[in-house]
């Protein structure tokens, strides 16, 4: 178990606050209104006291623990994508190459050897996907098997394997938590974001940003939403990370524009599909990918935005 500082331990528990009045509102508006159906809101609140344990469990744990929990995030989305697009049989020896490439992915990262963790995927995998395809010698469809496969890679595995490098960075780049506070600001503000961009569409939205696409994104939950969050990641900065003001706001911009995009291109992939939820394995949530879908985009933002400025 690793030393938590304590700006992280009071974050955890401010987590752990927020959980508890969300749980309390809701057991309170079912007894003052009990005609009113709460279920599904009752399914999102226990789907996120489970996430968040499990979450907050891994990062008070070694580094190893915490890096296998986001290479198992990694799989299960990965999982989730691999059965939802439309695949042919000769794919199934390629999916194996890539389910492998995984542990591949993390194990740079525990390494620490950051050359090979940016380009394992991007390259090494591009290179070998079509390679393994070609000598299965099925030519029909080899250009959506190849392009969607690597996609899939791409976003399910490069770019929450982000998150994880944070935890490997050295301390010296975040003396307010370490790189265990960098994970818990990306990932609670990519969320907040998330709900805060709801929120505000619900009670504001009038002006569609991308009607076709995800009819309930607005142009006033978006603005909204990125506001909330700009908010939040200023008052949270001087906690849990080395920015400054400025760079802060900077950095919440980026997340609150890199999740809305994030959110649209999966809402995409869920149009083109025609399918509502990618999975049913967060009840009240839907599928892993629905969750996560924001942090495909903020989470390789987010790094490189700190690693830019700070290693």
């Amino acid at each position: 178990m690793r030393p938590l500082d304590p700006h992280l331990l009071w974050a955890m528990g401010g987590i752990a606050g927020i959980l508890v009045i969300a749980t309390a509102a809701v057991w309170l508006a079912g007894r003052f209104n009990p005609e009113r159906d709460l279920q599904e809101m009752r399914l999102r609140i226990r789907s996120w006291w489970i996430m968040a344990a499990f979450f907050l469990a891994a990062l008070t744990l070694t580094r190893n623990v915490s890096l296998g929990f986001f290479a198992f995030v990694s799989f299960l989305a990965l999982k989730e994508y691999l059965s939802l697009i439309p695949t042919r049989r000769a794919d199934r020896g390629v999916q194996l190459l890539i389910y492998l490439s995984i542990p591949l992915q993390y194990y740079w990262i525990g390494m620490e050897w950051y050359g090979m963790f940016l380009i394992w995927i991007p390259v090494y995998m591009l290179l070998l996907v079509p390679m393994r395809l070609v000598l299965i010698g099925e030519t029909a469809g080899f250009l959506r098997s190849a392009g969607t496969l690597h996609w899939g890679l791409m976003m399910t595995v490069f770019s929450i394997s982000h998150v994880a490098y944070l935890l490997v960075l050295p301390a010296s780049v975040n003396p307010n938590g370490g790189g265990a506070a960098l994970v818990l600001y990306l990932v609670f503000l990519t969320q907040a974001n998330d709900v805060a961009q709801f929120l505000w569409g619900k009670g504001l939205g009038r002006h569609r940003v991308v009607p076709k696409v995800s009819p309930n994104k607005t142009w006033e939950g978006l603005l909204g939403g990125v506001s909330t969050t700009v908010v939040l990641g200023v008052m949270l900065a001087q906690w849990l990370t080395p920015m400054a003001m400025r760079e802060a706001i900077l950095a919440t911009v980026i997340i609150g524009l890199g999740g809305f995009i994030g959110d649209v291109v999966i809402s995409a992939l869920k149009r083109d599909l025609d399918i509502k939820d990618s999975g049913t394995m967060l009840p009240g949530h839907g599928g892993i990918l629905d969750r996560i879908d924001s942090l495909t985009y903020t989470a390789p933002l987010f790094f490189h935005f700190i690693y830019y400025l700070y290693v």
